[in-house]
């Protein structure tokens, strides 16, 4: 049976004493991925020998930052010097940028091993690729950082890099149970990431538990107040949770609704946390279509190049998402900014009497079958609002496959939130383990 691996945080702190050595945690990612790999499919490109080589000579050299020694997965959306990078299509299939990304360049600046590329959708969009959930191999694990989330559940690696435009983080988390920190819009820079909506597309952190993915954003971003502290460094009095089921509650599974009825059970039994009921106001209702309009029509024009001159090598399901985008109109997408922006403006009003947000990751569990990601309707309106959110693992369904739950809080309250997300994991969350 294979050992529940070291936490990030455990294992950066065992390098850090040089207690554990970086060669070993490498091979023994590279052990755990030779076994699952053929099953799970969640990289399209493992650095072997680079990544040993770059571990002996972490373990040789001084310290080098937060990562130090740590393992990470770098969805395939997002460029590398040393390695391909297709974004997921033939279009670019063997495709070699000259440079790293800017989280990328980060990550190894602060002393991480880039394992390789994890799989992602075609272009990030809604088009499965070869990853098969790893709770169940039958399911999916989402999408669009599908590798990403796959290969951190099945202990293949410790962390790994993803983005969202609309759950693309979230939604593989909950789908795969597991945890993943979307920043406040631009919290983590993402040149050098395949753009598909610029005021959309945000990088962040997939990992096992919240002070991981915290340690993660905090290395790429310089954010020391996004590490993991206790509640109480950042708040005086009870941690407010608001329970909010949206207006795409209609949507939620019964064991999505089981997950929150259960988190606000514990929640209410918790001295140290109050529980309030949210309800978001009326304009909300058509924020996740306005969210769907912006991505749609974003899309169309980011991937002008390949829907002009590479048509014919974008798979069906891509060329309809093209098309839809393009048959948004000017008006319905000035439309969509408009209420988005009076939405954002209304945020101060949803978090007057709350610290964070509990609501749902995604309808349910991760579907069955493999030609379609799931649903990201859960996520769309947290993404077009900026808001920084946590996805953790809160659940089961009766088919055992996990159950996820967002903690989202204020733009620009990242650390608050990862805090409220850890202290809620505690208590409400479940393990695979």
């Amino acid at each position: 049976m294979h050992k529940p691996p070291l936490s990030a945080c455990e294992a950066a702190q065992q390098l850090a004493q040089r207690t554990l050595r970086a060669e070993d945690l490498v091979r023994d990612c590279l052990e755990r991925i030779d076994a699952r790999e053929p099953e799970v499919q969640a990289w399209t490109h493992v650095a072997r020998d680079a990544a040993v080589a770059r571990a002996k000579a972490l373990d040789q050299g001084a310290h080098q930052g937060l990562l130090h020694g740590l393992p990470i997965g770098v969805k395939d959306l997002i460029a590398t010097f040393d390695m391909p990078t297709a974004y997921g299509s033939p279009v670019y299939a063997g495709h070699q940028p000259a440079n790293d990304a800017t989280c990328v360049a980060f990550a190894r600046a602060a002393g991480a091993v880039v394992m390789g590329k994890t799989v992602t959708t075609e272009f990030a969009t809604f088009q499965p690729n070869q990853t098969r959930n790893p709770c169940n191999l039958a399911h999916t694990p989402g999408g669009s950082s599908s590798g990403s989330a796959a290969a951190v559940a099945d202990g293949m690696v410790p962390l790994a890099l993803g983005s969202q435009t609309a759950g693309s983080l979230s939604r593989p988390a909950s789908y795969c149970g597991v945890v993943a920190f979307k920043p406040s819009f631009g919290g983590i820079n993402r040149a050098g990431a395949k753009p598909l909506s610029d005021t959309l597309d945000t990088l962040g952190a997939i990992a096992r538990d919240v002070p991981d993915a915290a340690l993660f954003a905090a290395a790429l971003t310089g954010r020391s107040s996004w590490l993991v502290r206790p509640m109480a460094e950042h708040l005086s009095r009870p941690l407010r949770v608001g329970l909010c089921h949206t207006y795409e509650w209609e949507q939620a599974l019964p064991e999505t609704q089981a997950a929150m009825q259960n988190a606000a059970d514990v929640i209410r039994a918790n001295a140290g946390m109050v529980l309030r009921d949210v309800q978001l106001p009326m304009d909300y209702q058509q924020l996740a279509q306005a969210q769907t309009y912006i991505q749609l029509a974003d899309q169309a024009q980011s991937f002008a190049f390949e829907r002009l001159n590479h048509w014919a090598q974008l798979s069906p399901r891509l060329q309809g998402i093209m098309q839809a985008g393009l048959a948004v109109t000017v008006e319905q997408y000035d439309q969509a900014h408009a209420l988005v922006a009076r939405c954002r403006a209304q945020l101060a009003e949803v978090f007057q009497d709350v610290d964070v947000l509990l609501t749902p990751s995604a309808p349910g569990a991760a579907p069955a079958g493999l030609d379609n990601t799931g649903d990201p309707v859960f996520c769309r309106i947290w993404t077009v609002l900026h808001t920084p959110t946590v996805n953790i693992p809160a659940g089961f369904a009766p088919n055992g496959m996990p159950v996820g739950l967002q903690v989202v809080g204020p733009v620009g309250a990242d650390g608050v939130t990862l805090a409220a997300a850890h202290a809620l994991h505690q208590c409400v969350g479940v393990s695979r383990a």
